[in-house]
């Protein structure tokens, strides 16, 4: 048995390298407005997120209580054609870097 504790392994920068390329560290915001409705964010939501209709309805009703809600969490790259396809039917929406936890 050694007589010194053993030192955690610490990563090395090639890891964080890897761990930067998995980018899952982004997240969709949808935005309230004044302009459209409920249903159809809903519709939105179903179509270009894949939501079930009452996880778009939730999260249509936190958009609205809330201002915005983060509606989907991933990569930025996937989440970057969803908001596209979001904004291009009219609604706010913006893909934002997730806080480093």
């Amino acid at each position: 048995m050694p007589s010194h504790p053993t030192k955690p392994q610490t990563l090395q920068e090639e890891d964080i390298e890897v761990l930067d390329a998995v980018d899952m560290g982004c997240s969709l915001v949808v935005w309230n407005d004044e302009v459209n409705t409920f249903e159809w964010v809903i519709e939105t939501l179903i179509e270009v997120c894949s939501h079930s209709p009452e996880q778009a309805e939730q999260c249509a009703m936190i958009i609205h209580s809330q201002g915005k809600y983060a509606v989907k969490h991933g990569g930025y790259e996937e989440l970057k054609r969803m908001c596209d396809s979001i904004t291009d039917r009219g609604i706010g929406a913006t893909v934002e870097e997730l806080a480093n936890s």
